[in-house]
């Protein structure tokens, strides 16, 4: 199984990590069958929302402080965008380049070796180019229960100032 994994295998592993994460802090999570609006999950918190747009990768690409990922002006667009009723969020999940070392099951726990990242995309500017545009997603912004929290901190904030942008 070693090798570059299937785009099914990084959606699933991507959403099962969401999951264990949104659990533990108490967080509903809704998954859309179809990717129309550049959302694959939206969390819920008592009537707050977020969306997540996941992306995976086993060869990341490193900048000074984080990563970089090129995501599609399309889906980029649709997450800036400040007519939504949730801040559209891009969710980059490193992972290892081998898949057999991606879930480890002992007889107490299953690990899953892998760390995800965030960047709020609500209220970007247009992008430079037409295709792809690169997004830092810095080390400190790392997925996390904490950081969940703070992402419907910010979706308090933009519901209540009509803010188009919140960073």
């Amino acid at each position: 199984m070693a090798g570059e994994a299937t785009s099914w295998q990084k959606e699933q592993i991507s959403r099962a990590y969401v999951h264990a994460l949104a659990s533990q802090g108490g967080y509903t999570v809704g998954e859309w069958n179809v990717d129309k609006d550049g959302v694959d999950v939206t969390l819920r918190d008592r009537g707050l929302m977020v969306d997540f747009q996941l992306k995976c990768t086993q060869s990341p690409r490193v900048i000074r402080g984080g990563y970089s990922f090129d995501l599609d002006v399309e889906t980029y667009d649709k997450l800036r965008s400040t007519e939504r009723s949730a801040p559209g969020h891009l969710v980059l999940l490193v992972v290892p380049p081998n898949l057999e070392l991606w879930v480890t099951q002992h007889s107490d726990s299953v690990v899953l070796a892998c760390h995800g990242y965030w960047a709020c995309l609500h209220g970007r500017d247009s992008a430079a180019s037409r295709a792809t545009t690169a997004i830092s997603l810095p080390e400190e912004q790392q997925l996390s229960v904490k950081s969940m929290r703070g992402m419907f901190d910010m979706a308090r904030s933009i519901l209540l100032s009509g803010s188009a942008r919140v960073n």
